[in-house]
Formats: structure tokens, C-alpha cells, sequence
């Protein structure tokens, strides 16, 4: 909580009780959730907050690096609170997105022919395929 807020200040956010609402269900969601679900959760709380508000507020946050947008394989994007080194596990038939840590993925070169032309910012690892839920 101290490094949203002293991020949210050196990024010129004030630090609202909806912001440090909407922060706190994204961080205690194991998932990888869209706007709206968050947006469904944080009405039990806040009845009067808009959806927009609620998005907007995610791609602020995402925009100054308290979170993070994930990849997604739908119409709706897909946050992640979890801004420390890992990687993914994709579903492709629930879409279920799965954090995992591999430093040897961390640690893959970029290709010269990237870095030449790219400035790379991050790298995560995707794996796409089908889950233990939906292999029964």
C-alpha cells in the first residue's frame, strides 16, 4: 500500500478512498480480472461508482505501473496486481489466465533484431493451452 500511494503522489493521483478501494479488490483477487468484474465487486461497497470511473482508474494505475494489463484472449481486458517478475499459463477454452515463476524465462535473450529497432520494457512468458478443469 505504501508504494501505490507514494507512486499515486509522484504521479500527481490523489489518493481517493474509490482509487484505494478499487487498488485493494484488484490486489486481493487471485485472478486476472476485467473491469467489470471489478467493477461488479466494487459496487457491494460503493453502489454510486460508475464503470467508467472504475476503468479509467485501472488503466491510470496500470499507466504508472501499480499493476499490470495482462494479455488477453477476449474482448475485455485483463489486470494483474501482481507487477513482480512471473509469467502466464492461458486457458484457451475458459480463458483462465495462471501466474508461474520460471527464472529461466526471466532470463531469455531478446534477438538483436529487436533491440535494434524495439525498446523493450518487459518481457513475460505466455503458454497457451488447456487446463486441468477443462481436460476433465
Amino acid at each position: 500500500m505504501k508504494l501505490f500511494i507514494e507512486r499515486c503522489r509522484q504521479n500527481g493521483l490523489k489518493v481517493t478512498p474509490q482509487r484505494i478501494a478499487i487498488y485493494n479488490l484488484l490486489r486481493e483477487t487471485t485472478g486476472h480480472p476485467s473491469a467489470d468484474c471489478i467493477y461488479r465487486k466494487i459496487t457491494d461497497t460503493w453502489p454510486t461508482i460508475s464503470f467508467d470511473t472504475v476503468n479509467r482508474t485501472l488503466l491510470t494505475f496500470a499507466d504508472i505501473g501499480v499493476i499490470a494489463m495482462v494479455e488477453s484472449y477476449s474482448l475485455s481486458r485483463r489486470f494483474d496486481s501482481q507487477t513482480e517478475n512471473h509469467h502466464h499459463l492461458h486457458c484457451i477454452r475458459c480463458g483462465q489466465i495462471i501466474d508461474f515463476c520460471d527464472s529461466s524465462f526471466d532470463n531469455l535473450r531478446i534477438p538483436d533484431q529487436i533491440t535494434g529497432s524495439f525498446t523493450v520494457t518487459g518481457k513475460r512468458m505466455v503458454i497457451s493451452g488447456i487446463c486441468s478443469d477443462c481436460t476433465e
